[in-house]
């Protein structure tokens, strides 16, 4: 009983740990879980890889996209567009730490469930 007890902690705190960057996912991947591998850990792991490359890729893409526009055009209030991106990932981000901490496996809001099917090997 207490080893089942220990592995579920194990999970939820790899669970945990990974939502804090990249940095966090790789230690929670490599030093928590890799060698002791939960249901509840692999969810949010999976969950947590999708949200980081989201979040590089759009952070980087529209950052790029929005400062040619801005140069172009003048118009500085289209940085309200990143901040709207922003904003809604770390509602995600929220949304996905929550059920970490309650040890729960919730699909994070769009990408939850593509998560899971696209790093089934996790």
């Amino acid at each position: 009983m207490e080893n089942n007890m220990t592995t579920t902690d194990n999970g939820k705190t790899a669970s945990i740990i990974s939502y804090f960057t990249i940095i966090g996912w790789l230690i929670a991947y490599f030093a928590m879980h890799k060698d002791n591998k939960t249901e509840l850990g692999s969810y949010q792991l999976r969950q947590t890889l999708l949200l980081n490359i989201i979040a590089i890729v759009l952070g980087w893409g529209v950052s790029f996209i929005l400062g040619i526009l801005i140069v172009t055009t003048g118009i500085l209030s289209l940085v309200y567009i990143s901040h709207l991106v922003q904003l809604a990932i770390f509602i995600i981000w929220i949304i996905g730490l929550i059920g970490a901490i309650n040890g729960q496996k919730k699909p994070m809001p769009i990408i939850g469930e593509k998560a899971q099917t696209m790093f089934d090997s996790i």
